[in-house]
């Protein structure tokens, strides 16, 4: 069972007959995520079919394809084929180290290209977040590589100053929240030092209160969260760490002088203020050591709120 709840079907002769559909002689996927007509039907039916791992000659064009989908304004192939099919290979371990790598740079350098519409950037990092797990569950990267996989996360989150999150038209954007997954991700991975969970911890702290005034509404604020729990259970920063992080953000509020009247620091207020809370209940309901030591600053950061 993959995870997520999606069930693996074994390839038989119908499924056998979509991979040469998608992955053989037509040639589909060595030519950019724009499928039409029986094309565009056979990569959906492949989903339907529970994303099933094709034969390792065909693998390279086929992630080809998904990562080409990443950049489609439409929904249903960005999200629905380029993101799923991707992290249904990652996490069925169809790529070994060599490919990974190869998918990984790909990724980061999507990170740097033009992205007009906004989508190419937040889902290659969502993937990004993919390509992090399988290192956490079976490392393969060299440690001057998750360094620099450490780097590209925390500047990615910081940077991020496009705050659309969902379109009835375009679908998910989501910038932050992706963000927040691949730095979640990373956190989680035994190997990291205390110096690079800083520097996760601190890329957090640059979204939790946007200096632009952008209130969140497409739930950011637990997706913050999550990589600060994270970070919290490696239990490698004491009470007075957490404390003094927390109370530091009240000061991204801004000037004193224009609480309450000002709508760009009602919307930090009010950020800052869904962050804690729920980071409040997540610390209420864990019996972890390492989670119980935000409570303090928490508790401070929340009185310190006007």
């Amino acid at each position: 069972m993959l995870r997520g709840g999606r069930s693996w079907v074994r390839c038989t002769e119908r499924c056998a007959l979509l991979v040469v559909l998608l992955f053989g002689v037509s040639g589909v996927a060595e030519a950019a995520c724009t499928p039409g007509g029986g094309e565009r039907a056979a990569l959906l039916d492949w989903k339907r079919t529970g994303f099933a791992v094709p034969e390792e000659a065909r693998r390279e064009s086929l992630i080809s394809t998904l990562v080409d989908c990443l950049a489609s304004p439409d929904p249903a192939l960005r999200d629905g084929l380029g993101y799923e099919g991707l992290q249904a290979l990652l996490r069925a371990k169809a790529l070994a180290p060599e490919p990974l790598r190869s998918l990984r740079d790909r990724l980061v350098a999507m990170l740097a290209a033009p992205d007009r519409q906004g989508v190419t950037r937040p889902f290659a990092v969502l993937v990004l977040a993919e390509v992090a797990r399988t290192d956490r569950v079976e490392p393969w990267m060299r440690a001057d590589e998750r360094a620099a996989m450490v780097e590209r996360a925390a500047a990615y989150l910081v940077t991020v100053n496009d705050y659309r999150g969902f379109d009835k038209k375009v679908g998910w954007r989501h910038g932050v929240a992706h963000g927040a997954d691949w730095v979640m991700q990373l956190a989680m991975n035994p190997a990291l030092e205390r110096s690079q969970l800083d520097r996760l911890r601190d890329a957090v702290a640059a979204q939790a209160v946007p200096t632009s005034g952008h209130a969140y509404v497409f739930g950011e604020p637990e997706r913050l969260a999550r990589p600060l729990l994270f970070i919290a259970k490696r239990n490698l920063h004491d009470e007075e760490t957490w404390t003094r992080w927390f109370t530091a953000l009240t000061s991204a509020l801004g000037d004193p002088s224009l609480a309450w009247k000002d709508e760009a620091w009602l919307a930090r207020r009010h950020d800052l203020g869904a962050l804690l809370r729920v980071l409040y209940l997540e610390v209420d309901r864990s019996e972890d050591a390492g989670v119980a030591k935000l409570r303090p600053g928490i508790l401070a950061a929340l009185k310190a709120l006007p």
